[in-house]
């Protein structure tokens, strides 16, 4: 019997090194296989990303070089239907061209304020169709269904706290504090001045507006709000400006108006009137070092 085990019967020893040392390299290739399966999906994330930026930069730059300003013949259609409509408080054909040609000649993207929700609202929209144009509004419910009815219109309300019948204490309010609240350049989100409005998103008065309108609010009667704080804000505006084209439009619609007119020349100046045609005043106002304390050359 021992000689059958000894004769048939082979025995292997392990050696515990030997199976700590297969073990171990086992470890160091699926160590190895896991770096790789990492650094394959960064790759692949890398290249991904780099894909999907370059898409967006030449999608951007496609739709830049599809989007050219109107041609003329589409501004003169919009300006004639829009002047032809049967709407009692509509502008006038020689009044909307103004705007309009100013419009076609901004450098793009342009900047257009409005204040006023008018019949004029999509057009002035429609013509700036590569730039931002916002609209600020007195009646809060009147936005809302804008907004609503015209997803692509941005516009906002403003609570006006001026009166009509308070325009000469209003504006002598402006002259007192010229060198406080209510200087010619600033921002007007941190401003107490009575005229200056100051209530808007903060983004806002960071925006360099190219081209601004007054046609609002309302202002024919003793207790209305009147445009005195509008114009002064559109002064105030172009006069801040930080960057982009150093001067800006201010066409203020009802011009005749005794108020308006009053108004205008006080924070917009004569010497800025470039054209006074049918119911529009048409300023221009370049933009003023910040130590200016003087809204007009003729000013003390």
């Amino acid at each position: 019997m021992k000689n059958i085990i000894g004769n048939n019967t082979k025995l292997i020893l392990l050696h515990p090194y030997i199976q700590k040392q297969g073990t171990s390299y086992r470890l160091w290739v699926l160590a190895f296989i896991s770096f790789l399966t990492i650094a394959l999906l960064l790759t692949l994330i890398y290249t991904r990303e780099s894909f999907t930026t370059s898409s967006v930069a030449a999608v951007s730059s496609i739709t830049a070089s599809t989007n050219p300003p109107l041609s003329k013949a589409v501004v003169r259609a919009l300006t004639h239907y829009a002047s032809n409509s049967n709407n009692t408080e509509r502008m006038s054909y020689t009044d909307i061209k103004q705007i309009a040609d100013v419009l076609r000649q901004c450098q793009q993207p342009c900047n257009l304020l409005v204040f006023g929700l008018t019949h004029e609202t999509l057009l002035w929209k429609a013509l700036n169709h590569n730039g931002r144009t916002v609209f600020i509004d007195e009646n809060r419910y009147y936005a809302a269904y804008i907004e609503e009815k015209y997803p692509e219109i941005e516009a906002y309300d403003v609570q006006y706290t001026t009166k009509l019948s308070e325009m000469k204490e209003l504006i002598g309010a402006v002259k007192e504090q010229i060198r406080n609240e209510c200087k010619p350049v600033q921002n007007l989100l941190f401003s107490e001045c009575k005229l200056g409005i100051n209530d808007l998103p903060n983004q806002f008065y960071e925006v360099n507006w190219d081209v601004i309108l007054v046609d609002g609010p309302r202002g024919y009667w003793p207790e209305a709000p009147g445009r005195m704080s509008a114009i002064f804000t559109a002064g105030v505006l172009a006069r801040s400006k930080k960057c982009g084209n150093p001067k800006t439009h201010i066409f203020v619609h009802d011009f005749n108006q005794k108020v308006d007119r009053i108004t205008s020349q006080e924070f917009l100046c004569k010497e800025n009137l470039v054209n006074s045609k049918d119911m529009l005043g048409h300023f221009v106002i370049g933009r003023m070092d910040p130590n200016s304390y003087n809204y007009c050359r003729n000013h003390i």
